[in-house]
This record gives structure tokens, sequence and C-alpha cells, in this order.
């Protein structure tokens, strides 16, 4: 539990940068002006890195241009960074904190103090957690501002690739569905770049009749039950899905029900507990997809042809955990069990509640 004086540092800082941008809708372009030393070529590039239980995705644009949007969990600061640095980039065009969960922006600070930062975009909501902080203390020391993070921006990065945030549509107190959703479109090739985004986002989102449809779904919230519907799914029509989730993660994900859904629906599965960091190159026509476990893949199949994949095998679901005797403490909901650095909740343990377990699997607040 954080102190007062922390939380007042925190409310200090949000309203002196004054993070709550609403309206503004473009990256500055002076700073988009810059190249960075990735490089002109014309393919598009999306990284999704191996940051065991936690998601960062690395966009380097035909031109050179950089796009971060999250990076991983605290323990994970270093992996991101030197990835980077792997890459010859030393400047991030646009950054983005999708919502304030640890396993997402846990790294955001070391990012902001490793290299020069242009444009940060981060939703209407805050936590209550030194992780938090900590990327908050990051971005004053830099003297940077952040915009609002929500539906109908179009980011300005690069010319020939379209940069839509279709998410959060509308205001939610579970930061999970506030989380920052955006859609890449390059020539004929497009991906979608969910967080943590749960059903009651997801069909926000496909209300709102924004575009949705993409080669590439990045699944939400780790292959949890508590996304991925089928109607979501049937909006957007992928070919291939990334899944980010560690190695004998404590959450069972991803979840058997979510990979039977992508089987179905003849989508090619890539997770990074499987395969490492995993890369989709699009010339704008054509898709190839690259991962650190194994060299080329897939080299010769095309976007619009789905039904030759096969997907992985299904992780089975985890036993319940074991009953633990009753306690006396109560949580309202998810974004205070967060706050608590008590998530995910498994049945028995303190505070768990059928109320809080939306999917009813035994796990709570994943």
């Amino acid at each position: 539990m954080k102190t007062n004086k922390c939380f007042a540092r925190i409310l200090l800082f949000l309203s002196a940068v004054t993070v709550l941008l609403v309206g503004c809708n473009t990256a500055n372009p002076d700073n988009q002006s810059e190249l960075n030393s990735a490089g002109v070529n014309e393919y598009l590039k999306v990284h999704f890195l191996d940051v065991g239980q936690g998601a960062s995705q690395l966009i380097i644009g035909p031109s050179g241009h950089t796009m971060l949007i999250d990076a991983g969990n605290n323990d994970q600061e270093s992996v991101v960074v030197d990835y980077l640095k792997g890459q010859g980039i030393s400047r991030i065009d646009i950054l983005v904190g999708t919502h304030p969960d640890a396993d997402h922006v846990g790294g955001l600070d070391a990012v902001i103090d490793n290299f020069e930062i242009g444009k940060i975009y981060m939703p209407k909501v805050q936590s209550n957690t030194r992780t938090f902080e900590d990327v908050l203390l990051s971005i004053q020391r830099k003297g940077l501002k952040v915009a609002t993070a929500k539906a109908g921006l179009l980011l300005d990065w690069e010319s020939d690739v379209k940069v839509a945030m279709v998410a959060p549509v509308a205001e939610n107190d579970d930061t999970n569905e506030m989380s920052a959703v955006i859609h890449i479109t390059y020539g004929a090739t497009s991906f979608l770049l969910t967080g943590d985004a749960e059903s009651g986002s997801e069909q926000e989102m496909i209300n709102s009749n924004a575009a949705l449809k993409s080669d590439v779904l990045m699944v939400g919230h780790h292959g949890s039950n508590s996304s991925t519907t089928d109607a979501f799914v049937e909006a957007v029509q992928p070919s291939y899905a990334v899944i980010q989730v560690g190695q004998e993660n404590n959450y069972g994900h991803p979840k058997a029900a979510v990979l039977e859904r992508l089987n179905d629906n003849g989508i090619q599965v890539y997770r990074n507990d499987e395969q490492g960091d995993i890369v989709f190159t699009s010339n704008g026509t054509d898709i190839t997809v690259t991962h650190s476990k194994q060299d080329v893949v897939n080299k010769d199949e095309k976007k619009n042809s789905p039904k030759q994949f096969s997907t992985l095998p299904a992780t089975p679901e985890p036993s319940a955990a074991p009953e633990q005797q009753e306690d006396t403490v109560v949580y309202k909901n998810c974004r205070e069990v967060r706050a608590a650095g008590k998530a995910p909740l498994h049945k028995g343990d303190p505070g768990y509640s059928t109320k809080l377990d939306g999917d009813r699997d035994g796990v709570a607040c994943e």
C-alpha cells in the first residue's frame, strides 16, 4: 500500500504536466521530421517483444520512424532497452502506454530515460502504484507532456501508414477496459494492437463502426477468457494472431477456449512463450513472419489464405487453486485489486469473489 505522500506526488505531477490534452490528435510535426538510424526502406515491421508475462510492441515504418507500445514489466526493462538499441534505434517518435498495469508500463520509465522521445499517449486513467509513479517522474524529468489516448485519434507518424486509435471509446473504472487500442494500415495490410482490452471495450469498438478488420490481431489480455469474443474475432477477421504471454505463467494464459476459438476460425497463432520475439514484415501487399526461435517461417503463406494454417496446441486449463480459509478482505472492483498489487486472485485467495471473476474460471482480475 502506497503512502499518502507518494500518492500526493502523483496528483501534483499530473496537474503540473496536464496529462489530459483533450482534442489533441496529431504528433508534433517537428518531432516527426527526425528519422531514426533504423533507416529507410519499403517495409513496415511490427515486433512483438518477448517480455515474459507482459506486452510490448515496436513498430518501425518504411521511412524509419518508430513507435513503441508498452514496455513489459519492471524486470523486463533492460530486455526492452537492449532490444531497441539492437535495432539501431536512438529515438522513439511515438510512445504509447496502453494502461497503467505494471506488465505493460513497467519498463516505460527506462525507455524514456534511455531514448529521445517524441510524443507520448496514455489513456485517461491512473494508478496509485510505484510503477506508475516512476513512469510519470521520468516524463517529468524530460519535460515531456502526455496526450490523452482515446478513440477517434489519427496519429501523424508516417505518410504512407495510417495509425488510428480505436479505443478506449468510453471511460471505465476498469483499467483493462481503458486500454488504448491501435489500428495500423500499410497498403493492403493491417494490424490491430489491443493492450488488455476486454469484452466490454471490444463491443464498444464494434458499435463505434471503427475499421477493425486486420490481417494481424494481437490477442487481448494475453489470451484471457475476458477478451477475444466471437463477435470481435468476426469483426477483425484476422489471418494471424499473436499472444504475448510468459512461459508457465500463474494466470493460465492463454486460455484453451480462446485458442480453440482462434483455431476454429482458421487463424495462425504465434506466441512469445513458444517462439520468442516475433516480427511481422509487410511490403504493403504481403506479410512475412519471423521469430527468434526459428528462422523465416511461412515465407510463401499469403495473408488471404488463413485456411492453410494450423494453430499451436491449446494450453489446458489450470486446476483451481486450493481452498483457503475465509477472510474479511473485500475489493469493490479489479482496479482496487491491481492497486493493492494482489492481481490475479485465485479462488480461495483473500478478497476473491465471483463478482470479480467475470468468466467464472476461478481466477479473478487476470
